[in-house]
Parts: C-alpha cells; structure tokens; sequence
C-alpha cells in the first residue's frame, strides 16, 4: 500500500500540539462507576504516539536500542464515559541526550472538554546492556522539522 491509513491528523486546534489521535471510548474501558477506568488513557496516548510517529516517518527505535518508559504522569479533569469520542493531543516537548518528553492532553469530542493531560518520558536503551544511549541524529531532525520552535532540546 503507498498510501498507508492514518489514524490521526495533524492539526492547528490546540496549540502547542500539532497532532492527534481519535479514539472511542470502548464498554470495557470504564469501570464500576461508568466512566473511564483511570489507567486506561495511558493505552490512548500510546496509540497518539504511535501514530505521531507513523505521521512524522520516524522510527521510535534505534539500531540495536528501543525507547522504553522512564517515567508517566496523569492529571485528571474530567469523567470521559463509555461511548465518548476522545481525541488524544500529543507533541514532543523535549529531546535531550538520551530522553524524550511528549505532552499529551485528552479531550471529549465534540464539546471539547479536557478529560486529562499528561507527561512522559521515554529513554533511548542498548537492547543488549539496557543502559541510556544518545539518540541519533536521524531521530531528532524529523522531530524537529514538525515541532518548529516549541521543541526544547
């Protein structure tokens, strides 16, 4: 296939984000209450990841490394129940040495309203020696290239 299907869109919506990812909110995502089951945006914002990656061409490996989570953080605004349409912003705030910071926020469609927002850092590891390595230059210029000058690095 030369086309492949996105499943998220580039957008000018909710700055600093330039991409997002739609999502449904699935019965077995909520919880006794009816609404979504806290851990299950960590699942929504790997998928906006994903596709951000898939958007921008770049690989989220290495040769011989892979970037593995070194740390989450969620605030949570708002109930999203089952049904609700989400679209999951996500960007890359930060590059550094050997980590990556992506902002990701969740919001219900259509009103708009902010579900949660979060932080994540991923770190670039030798698969063999699962120790930090720098990120190549080829990972960042793509990065770079999309994200302008809201990335830090």
């Amino acid at each position: 296939m030369s086309d492949p299907l996105e499943l998220g869109r580039v957008t000018g919506e909710r700055p600093p984000f330039k991409y997002s990812a739609l999502t449904r909110v699935w019965f077995s995502d909520t919880d006794a209450q009816g609404v979504v089951y806290y851990g299950r945006y960590l699942p929504y914002f790997d998928h906006a990841r994903t596709e951000y990656h898939r958007h921008l061409g770049a690989a989220v490996h290495a040769e011989g490394a892979e970037f593995v989570m070194r740390a989450s953080s969620v605030e949570y605004h708002a109930p999203a129940r089952f049904d609700d349409l989400i679209e999951a912003f996500v960007r890359i705030a930060r590059i550094g040495r050997t980590s990556v910071t992506y902002e990701c926020a969740a919001h219900r469609l259509p009103d708009g309203e902010r579900m949660t927002t979060a932080a994540q850092t991923l770190v670039l590891v030798d698969l063999v020696t699962r120790r930090p390595v720098p990120i190549p230059e080829g990972l960042r210029v793509p990065v770079r290239a999309f994200e302008g000058e809201d990335l830090a690095e």
